[in-house]
């Protein structure tokens, strides 16, 4: 078995020679993928190539159609795809012309349920470049002599490979390879702990298992799924299930479930958010690695009306984030493809899933945003079973902290209403040579070590047990009265002029009314008064002295602009109560399982005794402060020790001064 990393060689810079200076190096993958794919399935169609030919040669002399035979050739050789031609890479290599049409006769040769891949990849638009280029054959020729069989490269170095061409492409367009596929070390520890626990017949005879991907890129988390399964039960029926928005990305999924033995609709091409795949069916595992940071406007239409419309009958009813990051839509659409628990059922034991989300999630939006109450409903659903902190650098376009959320449908009676945070941070080693952003990985030992973690379910200096209302709060609005003076200084005489209530007011009677108001503060020098009441009628009298007819809310608004924050002034009323000062109004808050009432009297009282809770405006919100959690305090070094240092530095600069004296 010849490693991967010759393969990414042969693969990607021989290709070189066949497509300089005809295609850009940023497109060299949207050429170099199909032709891999091409390559491999050739491979696992050539033990029964012939057998096949003669079988679908005598059902369509017998008149089958397309879909008969489809089916008779999956019953009698258990394929879900074939190729009726007789021409393989190796036999157009060895043509003198008419390549391209040999090699779309091939292509076009394949059974119906696999030909979107090749409308994905646009392959006929790129071989066409390459034969006017009279460069055609000779890259066909190059893959025809690169051995790709199972053998050769079995399926997790075939997935390896993909992603390698997968990653130099979008690496050389500029692109957010990230935003495509997961690094292997952060899959297997996903894969690891979502299985740690699944005690529920998994390794009984007819275990049964369905892994759902909503942005399965090059599908591998499904393979390392699958393969995780089946080291557990060989004989588990592990069914494999996914979705992908990027056509480059999709075609190799889907050739690769469909080389794996899955059903050809089992990988879908379209966008999960506006297009989901699989409606009304939830699965035992699922597994993401959504985007990072992007925004949702272009599905925002279609996401709105499904939260207005559906509610909690749909994806979204807990409520929607900024339109500038979507990760937890993601979150939520994952949650419903979650099977629900049906006790005595083998397999039908309830959902599990994994997902890799920024930051973000855990704390954006203050209580009553949309962020706020999708985590309060997660938590409150009991659906988190726990979170990893991953080390930074992880991931091949971005170097920023990352987390792996884990959630369970039915969580363990010992984890019910609790939930473990898990520090992975320091648990890296330092890769030989970084690929983009991604400079660390998880070594085995450091998988094994965090699942050890979560599967023990203890505290230590690495896990953190919280309650989940220990990351409930409310956000309580503190008022305190409003108290004022009064004078008509020029600036508060300009705030009269600005105010929006007197905006359509006649111009030269606001005119005479400022004159008023300006002379009214040049007989007062400047003095204030404190009496509401007494400056009120001398504002009317300056409007009816200017023909001025103010409205009660253009008084007030009056005053309020000639009016400014006077701890000593007069309380000003409304109804019968102190009216709050927008300029002193706060907000705290407040853990879950304290009094709002008592929490006033304890932290605000003693230096506002004036305040109150505005009740009316209380919301509740949720956030998980993981980093606050784990902290560990480091004091600061004496002050002598630093003098210490500073007079040993300061002392050898002095010496070299005199040294250049000299």
């Amino acid at each position: 078995m010849t490693s991967t990393a010759f393969y990414q060689t042969v693969v990607w810079n021989t290709a070189d020679k066949f497509l300089r200076s005809i295609v850009e190096p940023e497109d060299y993958g949207d050429y170099i993928l199909p032709l891999t794919v091409l390559r491999r399935l050739e491979y696992i169609l050539a033990p029964t190539k012939n057998d096949v030919l003669d079988l679908v040669s005598q059902l369509q002399s017998e008149g089958y159609s397309d879909a008969m035979i489809d089916w008779q050739v999956q019953q009698k050789f258990d394929l879900s795809f074939y190729n009726s031609s007789r021409l393989d890479l190796t036999r157009i290599a060895q043509l003198d012309d008419h390549v391209y049409e040999s090699l779309m006769e091939y292509v076009g040769s394949f059974s119906s349920s696999i030909r979107d891949i090749w409308d994905a990849f646009d392959f006929d638009v790129r071989m066409k470049t390459l034969d006017s280029a009279s460069r055609l054959w000779q890259a066909v020729k190059h893959f025809a002599g690169i051995d790709m069989s199972i053998e050769a490269l079995p399926d997790t170095q075939m997935g390896d490979l993909f992603e390698h061409i997968m990653y130099k492409s979008f690496d050389t367009k500029g692109k957010a390879a990230g935003a495509f596929y997961t690094p292997r070390d952060a899959i297997r520890l996903m894969v690891d702990i979502l299985f740690a626990s699944d005690d529920v017949g998994l390794t009984e005879d007819g275990a049964s298992r369905a892994v759902y991907d909503p942005t399965v890129c090059t599908g591998g988390m499904l393979t390392m799924a699958d393969e995780k399964i089946r080291a557990e039960n060989p004989t588990a029926e592990v069914s494999l299930y996914g979705q992908e928005i990027n056509p480059a990305s999709y075609a190799i999924c889907k050739a690769d479930m469909v080389v794996k033995g899955q059903p050809i609709d089992n990988i879908v091409l379209g966008n999960t958010l506006t297009q989901p795949a699989f409606r009304g069916r939830t699965f035992h595992f699922a597994l993401s690695n959504p985007p990072f940071g992007v925004d949702w406007k272009q599905s925002r239409k279609v996401v709105e009306e499904e939260h207005a419309v559906r509610g909690f009958d749909g994806r979204f009813g807990p409520g929607l984030p900024r339109v500038s990051d979507g990760s937890t839509l993601f979150l939520l659409h994952l949650i419903s493809k979650l099977r629900e628990p049906q006790p005595g059922d083998p397999n039908a034991s309830a959902g599990r899933g994994a997902i890799v989300l920024n930051g973000s999630p855990l704390f954006t939006g203050g209580a009553g945003s949309g962020e706020s109450n999708i985590r309060k409903w997660v938590l409150e659903q009991d659906y988190l079973e726990a979170i990893v902190a991953l080390p930074t650098d992880m991931f091949y376009n971005t170097g920023i902290a990352t987390h792996v959320w884990l959630l369970n449908k039915d969580k363990p009676r010992e984890r019910r209403g609790k939930v473990q945070l898990i520090d992975a941070t320091g648990m890296f080693e330092k890769m030989r040579k970084s690929i983009g952003s991604k400079r660390r990985q998880l070594s085995a030992a450091h998988i094994a070590e965090v699942t050890r973690l979560f599967d023990a379910f203890e505290e230590s200096k690495h896990s953190k047990i919280f309650r989940i209302e220990d990351f409930f709060y409310r956000t309580i609005t503190v008022e305190r009265p409003l108290r004022l003076n009064y004078g008509f200084g020029p600036d508060r005489v300009e705030r009269v002029l600005a105010l929006r209530q007197l905006a359509k007011a006649d111009g030269s009677l606001l005119e005479k009314f400022r004159e008023g108001l300006t002379e009214a503060g040049a007989a007062d020098a400047g003095a204030l008064s404190t009496s509401r009441a007494e400056f009120s009628k001398r504002v009317s009298e300056i409007a009816d002295a200017a023909g001025l007819k103010l409205t009660a809310a253009q008084l007030r608004a009056v005053l309020g602009a000639l009016g400014e924050h006077d701890d000593e002034g007069e309380l000003v009323m409304k109804a019968g109560k102190p009216e709050p000062s927008a300029d002193l109004r706060d907000t705290e808050n407040v853990p879950w399982d304290q009094d709002v009432e008592e929490y006033l009297e304890r932290e605000v009282k003693p230096w506002a005794p004036d305040a109150w809770i505005d009740h009316s405006k209380t919301k509740e919100g949720a956030e998980i402060p993981f980093t606050r959690h784990f902290y560990e305090y480091v004091p600061p070094r004496p002050l002598e020790e630093i003098d210490a240092e500073l007079d040993e530095v300061l002392g050898r600069i002095r010496a070299r001064l005199e040294e250049v004296k000299g």
